[in-house]
Protein backbone atom coordinates (compact mmCIF):
# COMPACT_ATOMS: atom_id res chain seq x y z
CA UNK A 1 0.00 0.00 0.00
CA UNK A 2 1.98 3.27 -1.22
CA UNK A 3 2.01 6.42 1.07
CA UNK A 4 -1.35 7.97 0.79
CA UNK A 5 -0.53 11.75 -1.10
CA UNK A 6 -2.99 14.48 -2.95
CA UNK A 7 -1.53 15.55 -6.46
CA UNK A 8 -1.60 19.31 -7.10
CA UNK A 9 0.38 19.55 -10.37
CA UNK A 10 -0.78 17.51 -12.85
CA UNK A 11 -1.74 18.44 -16.43
CA UNK A 12 -4.04 16.16 -18.00
CA UNK A 13 -3.28 16.47 -21.71
CA UNK A 14 0.06 15.20 -19.84
CA UNK A 15 -1.07 11.70 -18.59
CA UNK A 16 -1.41 10.79 -22.46
CA UNK A 17 0.64 7.67 -23.09
CA UNK A 18 1.96 6.67 -26.19
CA UNK A 19 -0.56 3.18 -26.84
CA UNK A 20 -3.88 5.74 -25.83
CA UNK A 21 -2.29 8.26 -28.23
CA UNK A 22 -2.51 5.81 -30.69
CA UNK A 23 -5.61 4.27 -29.57
CA UNK A 24 -7.34 7.61 -29.71
CA UNK A 25 -5.71 8.37 -33.59
CA UNK A 26 -7.48 5.39 -34.70
CA UNK A 27 -10.87 5.75 -33.50
CA UNK A 28 -11.11 9.49 -34.43
CA UNK A 29 -8.98 9.09 -37.69
CA UNK A 30 -5.89 10.96 -37.15
CA UNK A 31 -2.35 9.92 -38.67
CA UNK A 32 0.05 10.52 -36.25
CA UNK A 33 3.77 11.03 -37.76
CA UNK A 34 5.26 8.08 -35.94
CA UNK A 35 5.62 4.05 -36.93
CA UNK A 36 4.53 3.05 -33.72
CA UNK A 37 4.64 2.96 -29.66
CA UNK A 38 8.18 3.17 -29.56
CA UNK A 39 9.07 5.33 -31.92
CA UNK A 40 6.79 7.91 -30.14
CA UNK A 41 8.03 7.65 -26.58
CA UNK A 42 11.92 8.22 -28.27
CA UNK A 43 10.19 11.22 -29.35
CA UNK A 44 9.79 11.80 -25.52
CA UNK A 45 13.32 13.23 -25.03
CA UNK A 46 13.61 17.28 -24.73
CA UNK A 47 16.17 19.99 -24.20
CA UNK A 48 13.92 22.07 -22.71
CA UNK A 49 10.39 23.65 -22.05
CA UNK A 50 9.64 24.18 -25.60
CA UNK A 51 10.64 20.94 -26.76
CA UNK A 52 8.45 19.16 -25.19
CA UNK A 53 5.52 21.84 -25.75
CA UNK A 54 5.81 21.15 -29.09
CA UNK A 55 5.18 17.57 -29.40
CA UNK A 56 2.48 17.72 -26.19
CA UNK A 57 0.94 20.13 -28.30
CA UNK A 58 1.29 17.99 -31.65
CA UNK A 59 -0.46 14.90 -29.59
CA UNK A 60 -3.45 16.67 -28.61
CA UNK A 61 -4.49 16.51 -32.56
CA UNK A 62 -6.31 12.53 -30.93
CA UNK A 63 -8.33 14.43 -28.34
CA UNK A 64 -11.89 15.25 -30.55
CA UNK A 65 -14.49 14.29 -28.47
CA UNK A 66 -16.18 13.77 -24.99
CA UNK A 67 -15.44 9.79 -24.90
CA UNK A 68 -11.36 10.54 -25.18
CA UNK A 69 -11.28 13.24 -22.70
CA UNK A 70 -13.14 10.90 -20.27
CA UNK A 71 -11.00 8.04 -21.18
CA UNK A 72 -7.85 10.17 -20.70
CA UNK A 73 -8.65 10.85 -17.29
CA UNK A 74 -9.98 7.56 -16.69
CA UNK A 75 -6.54 6.39 -17.47
CA UNK A 76 -4.48 8.32 -15.21
CA UNK A 77 -6.60 8.13 -12.48
CA UNK A 78 -6.31 4.28 -12.28
CA UNK A 79 -2.88 5.04 -12.36
CA UNK A 80 -2.52 7.62 -9.82
CA UNK A 81 -4.92 5.81 -7.69
CA UNK A 82 -2.62 2.67 -7.83
CA UNK A 83 0.53 5.24 -6.43
CA UNK A 84 -1.19 6.15 -3.49
CA UNK A 85 -3.32 9.72 -4.91
CA UNK A 86 -5.95 9.95 -2.99
CA UNK A 87 -6.80 13.50 -4.11
CA UNK A 88 -6.32 15.03 -7.37
CA UNK A 89 -6.40 18.92 -8.58
CA UNK A 90 -6.34 18.27 -12.23
CA UNK A 91 -5.06 21.18 -14.73
CA UNK A 92 -6.63 21.20 -18.51
CA UNK A 93 -5.52 23.76 -20.99
CA UNK A 94 -8.69 24.90 -22.69
CA UNK A 95 -7.01 26.97 -25.33
CA UNK A 96 -5.37 24.58 -26.77
CA UNK A 97 -8.19 22.26 -28.02
CA UNK A 98 -10.26 25.39 -28.85
CA UNK A 99 -7.89 26.49 -31.37
CA UNK A 100 -8.49 22.86 -32.97
CA UNK A 101 -12.43 23.30 -32.98
CA UNK A 102 -12.71 21.35 -29.65
CA UNK A 103 -15.64 22.94 -27.60
CA UNK A 104 -15.24 23.82 -24.05
CA UNK A 105 -18.09 21.95 -23.51
CA UNK A 106 -16.34 18.53 -24.90
CA UNK A 107 -13.54 19.12 -22.93
CA UNK A 108 -15.29 19.39 -19.63
CA UNK A 109 -17.88 17.26 -19.92
CA UNK A 110 -15.78 14.43 -21.25
CA UNK A 111 -13.24 15.08 -18.21
CA UNK A 112 -16.41 15.07 -15.70
CA UNK A 113 -17.30 12.05 -16.73
CA UNK A 114 -14.56 10.65 -15.28
CA UNK A 115 -13.65 13.03 -12.24
CA UNK A 116 -17.64 12.95 -11.61
CA UNK A 117 -17.33 9.42 -10.57
CA UNK A 118 -13.72 9.07 -9.48
CA UNK A 119 -14.30 8.77 -5.73
CA UNK A 120 -16.84 5.38 -6.43
CA UNK A 121 -14.93 4.37 -9.26
CA UNK A 122 -11.06 4.95 -8.34
CA UNK A 123 -11.21 6.23 -4.76
CA UNK A 124 -9.44 9.43 -5.65
CA UNK A 125 -11.38 13.07 -4.79
CA UNK A 126 -10.76 15.54 -7.81
CA UNK A 127 -10.86 19.19 -8.82
CA UNK A 128 -10.25 20.80 -11.58
CA UNK A 129 -8.39 23.64 -12.71
CA UNK A 130 -8.40 25.85 -16.19
CA UNK A 131 -5.02 26.92 -17.08
CA UNK A 132 -4.65 29.78 -19.58
CA UNK A 133 -1.72 29.50 -21.94
CA UNK A 134 0.70 32.25 -21.30
CA UNK A 135 2.03 32.38 -24.34
CA UNK A 136 -0.64 33.36 -26.15
CA UNK A 137 -2.57 36.82 -25.33
CA UNK A 138 -4.68 38.30 -22.56
CA UNK A 139 -7.50 38.57 -24.31
CA UNK A 140 -7.55 34.98 -26.01
CA UNK A 141 -7.48 34.45 -21.70
CA UNK A 142 -10.14 36.63 -21.05
CA UNK A 143 -12.53 34.92 -23.64
CA UNK A 144 -11.20 31.55 -22.42
CA UNK A 145 -12.55 32.49 -18.91
CA UNK A 146 -16.17 33.38 -20.21
CA UNK A 147 -16.24 30.24 -22.35
CA UNK A 148 -16.46 28.37 -18.91
CA UNK A 149 -18.82 30.62 -17.31
CA UNK A 150 -21.30 27.86 -17.94
CA UNK A 151 -18.91 25.12 -16.57
CA UNK A 152 -17.93 27.15 -13.13
CA UNK A 153 -19.64 25.00 -11.36
CA UNK A 154 -17.35 21.85 -11.82
CA UNK A 155 -14.03 24.52 -12.09
CA UNK A 156 -12.29 25.31 -9.13
CA UNK A 157 -9.49 27.28 -10.14
CA UNK A 158 -7.34 28.77 -12.34
CA UNK A 159 -3.61 28.13 -13.47
CA UNK A 160 -1.52 29.87 -16.31
CA UNK A 161 1.11 27.88 -17.29
CA UNK A 162 3.04 26.74 -21.01
CA UNK A 163 5.84 28.96 -21.80
CA UNK A 164 6.94 30.97 -19.63
CA UNK A 165 10.11 32.89 -20.00
CA UNK A 166 8.94 36.33 -22.22
CA UNK A 167 5.85 35.93 -20.60
CA UNK A 168 5.71 37.57 -16.75
CA UNK A 169 2.21 37.00 -14.77
CA UNK A 170 1.64 40.47 -15.08
CA UNK A 171 0.43 40.05 -18.58
CA UNK A 172 -2.57 38.65 -16.95
CA UNK A 173 -3.88 40.34 -14.40
CA UNK A 174 -6.73 41.70 -15.44
CA UNK A 175 -8.36 38.01 -16.54
CA UNK A 176 -7.18 36.69 -12.52
CA UNK A 177 -9.03 39.76 -11.06
CA UNK A 178 -11.85 38.61 -13.34
CA UNK A 179 -11.87 35.24 -12.35
CA UNK A 180 -10.95 36.08 -8.24
CA UNK A 181 -14.24 38.24 -8.67
CA UNK A 182 -16.05 35.06 -10.00
CA UNK A 183 -15.03 32.95 -6.46
CA UNK A 184 -12.08 30.76 -8.38
CA UNK A 185 -9.08 29.56 -6.88
CA UNK A 186 -5.96 30.79 -8.11
CA UNK A 187 -2.09 29.43 -9.03
CA UNK A 188 0.45 30.17 -11.43
CA UNK A 189 3.23 28.64 -12.73
CA UNK A 190 6.41 30.60 -11.72
CA UNK A 191 10.26 30.49 -11.23
CA UNK A 192 10.78 27.16 -13.38
CA UNK A 193 12.47 28.71 -16.32
CA UNK A 194 11.67 32.11 -15.54
CA UNK A 195 13.03 34.09 -12.88
CA UNK A 196 12.31 34.52 -8.93
CA UNK A 197 10.78 38.35 -9.58
CA UNK A 198 7.61 35.78 -11.78
CA UNK A 199 6.87 34.22 -8.63
CA UNK A 200 6.68 38.10 -6.60
CA UNK A 201 4.36 38.96 -9.17
CA UNK A 202 2.11 36.27 -9.29
CA UNK A 203 1.80 36.92 -5.58
CA UNK A 204 1.49 40.26 -5.81
CA UNK A 205 -0.10 41.00 -8.93
CA UNK A 206 -2.18 37.85 -10.01
CA UNK A 207 -3.51 37.03 -5.93
CA UNK A 208 -2.35 33.56 -6.36
CA UNK A 209 -2.17 30.80 -3.51
CA UNK A 210 -0.54 28.11 -4.87
CA UNK A 211 3.50 28.19 -7.19
CA UNK A 212 3.45 25.89 -9.58
CA UNK A 213 7.00 24.91 -9.56
CA UNK A 214 8.69 27.85 -8.00
CA UNK A 215 12.42 26.04 -7.65
CA UNK A 216 14.29 29.38 -8.47
CA UNK A 217 12.81 30.85 -4.94
CA UNK A 218 16.24 29.67 -4.02
CA UNK A 219 17.89 32.49 -5.61
CA UNK A 220 16.12 35.13 -3.58
CA UNK A 221 16.75 34.48 0.54
CA UNK A 222 13.76 37.30 0.79
CA UNK A 223 11.40 35.42 -1.31
CA UNK A 224 11.75 32.30 0.74
CA UNK A 225 11.64 33.83 3.73
CA UNK A 226 8.32 35.81 2.23
CA UNK A 227 6.67 32.01 1.33
CA UNK A 228 8.06 30.76 4.52
CA UNK A 229 6.07 33.20 6.18
CA UNK A 230 2.93 33.32 4.35
CA UNK A 231 2.73 29.73 3.94
CA UNK A 232 2.60 29.57 0.01
CA UNK A 233 2.50 26.48 -0.70
CA UNK A 234 5.12 24.90 -3.88
CA UNK A 235 3.78 22.59 -6.42
CA UNK A 236 7.48 20.78 -7.57
CA UNK A 237 8.01 18.17 -9.74
CA UNK A 238 11.25 16.28 -9.79
CA UNK A 239 11.73 14.49 -12.47
CA UNK A 240 9.72 16.95 -15.01
CA UNK A 241 12.69 18.94 -13.46
CA UNK A 242 15.71 16.45 -14.93
CA UNK A 243 13.61 15.83 -18.15
CA UNK A 244 13.79 19.43 -19.01
CA UNK A 245 16.95 20.28 -17.39
CA UNK A 246 15.95 22.50 -15.52
CA UNK A 247 17.93 20.72 -13.00
CA UNK A 248 21.06 18.63 -14.58
CA UNK A 249 20.17 14.98 -12.10
CA UNK A 250 17.84 14.06 -9.44
CA UNK A 251 20.60 14.02 -6.76
CA UNK A 252 21.55 17.38 -7.23
CA UNK A 253 17.43 18.86 -6.75
CA UNK A 254 17.11 21.34 -3.75
CA UNK A 255 14.13 19.74 -2.49
CA UNK A 256 15.82 18.99 0.76
CA UNK A 257 17.02 22.41 0.70
CA UNK A 258 13.83 24.22 0.46
CA UNK A 259 12.39 21.94 2.89
CA UNK A 260 15.12 22.69 5.35
CA UNK A 261 14.24 26.47 4.94
CA UNK A 262 10.67 25.95 6.14
CA UNK A 263 9.03 26.13 2.79
CA UNK A 264 5.89 24.10 1.84
CA UNK A 265 6.59 21.78 -0.47
CA UNK A 266 4.46 19.26 -2.33
CA UNK A 267 6.08 16.57 -4.98
CA UNK A 268 3.81 16.02 -8.09
CA UNK A 269 4.46 14.16 -11.28
CA UNK A 270 3.50 16.92 -13.99
CA UNK A 271 3.33 15.54 -17.17
CA UNK A 272 3.59 12.12 -16.45
CA UNK A 273 3.36 9.95 -19.54
CA UNK A 274 6.12 12.18 -20.95
CA UNK A 275 8.54 12.96 -17.75
CA UNK A 276 8.83 9.26 -16.87
CA UNK A 277 6.60 8.52 -13.81
CA UNK A 278 3.37 9.58 -11.52
CA UNK A 279 3.05 11.20 -8.25
CA UNK A 280 4.45 7.91 -6.29
CA UNK A 281 7.14 7.64 -9.07
CA UNK A 282 8.24 10.84 -8.18
CA UNK A 283 8.10 9.97 -4.15
CA UNK A 284 9.93 6.80 -4.79
CA UNK A 285 13.08 8.47 -7.17
CA UNK A 286 13.39 11.68 -4.68
CA UNK A 287 13.50 9.22 -1.55
CA UNK A 288 16.44 7.27 -3.03
CA UNK A 289 18.41 10.04 -4.77
CA UNK A 290 18.03 12.44 -2.30
CA UNK A 291 18.10 10.12 1.17
CA UNK A 292 15.08 11.30 2.24
CA UNK A 293 13.83 9.55 5.44
CA UNK A 294 10.48 8.19 6.25
CA UNK A 295 9.15 11.21 8.84
CA UNK A 296 10.71 13.41 5.14
CA UNK A 297 8.16 11.77 3.05
CA UNK A 298 5.33 11.88 5.61
CA UNK A 299 5.86 15.47 5.60
CA UNK A 300 5.77 15.70 2.11
CA UNK A 301 2.19 13.76 1.77
CA UNK A 302 0.76 15.58 4.93
CA UNK A 303 1.66 19.05 3.05
CA UNK A 304 0.54 17.77 -0.39
CA UNK A 305 -3.09 17.78 1.76
CA UNK A 306 -2.37 21.02 3.61
CA UNK A 307 -1.96 22.49 0.28
CA UNK A 308 -5.23 20.96 -1.17
CA UNK A 309 -8.24 23.04 -2.02
CA UNK A 310 -10.35 21.14 0.44
CA UNK A 311 -11.78 23.95 2.10
CA UNK A 312 -15.36 23.50 1.27
CA UNK A 313 -14.76 19.75 3.03
CA UNK A 314 -12.43 20.25 6.17
CA UNK A 315 -13.96 16.42 7.35
CA UNK A 316 -12.10 15.03 4.05
CA UNK A 317 -8.56 16.52 4.61
CA UNK A 318 -9.06 15.65 7.94
CA UNK A 319 -9.48 11.89 7.21
CA UNK A 320 -6.53 12.02 4.41
CA UNK A 321 -4.50 13.82 6.77
CA UNK A 322 -5.06 10.87 9.55
CA UNK A 323 -4.05 8.33 7.05
CA UNK A 324 -0.76 9.83 6.11
CA UNK A 325 0.04 10.25 9.96
CA UNK A 326 -1.14 6.40 10.54
CA UNK A 327 0.76 5.43 7.66
CA UNK A 328 3.37 2.59 8.61
CA UNK A 329 6.18 2.11 6.01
Amino acid sequence: MPLPKAELHLHIEGTLEPELAFELAARNGVALPYAGTDELREAYRFEDLQSFLNLYYELMAVLRTERDFEDLANAYLARAAAQGVRHAEIFFDPQAHLARGVEMGTVVEGLWRALGDSEAAHGVSTRLIMCFLRDESAASAMQTLEAARPYLDRITGVGLDSAEVGHPPVKFREVYEAAAALGLRRVAHAGEEGPPEYITEALDLLGVERIDHGLRCMEDPRLVERLVRERIPLTLCPLSNVRLRTVDILAAHPLPAMLDAGLLCTVNSDDPAYFGGYAGDNFDAVAAALKLDEERLRELARNSFVASFLEDDEELRARYLAEVDSYTF
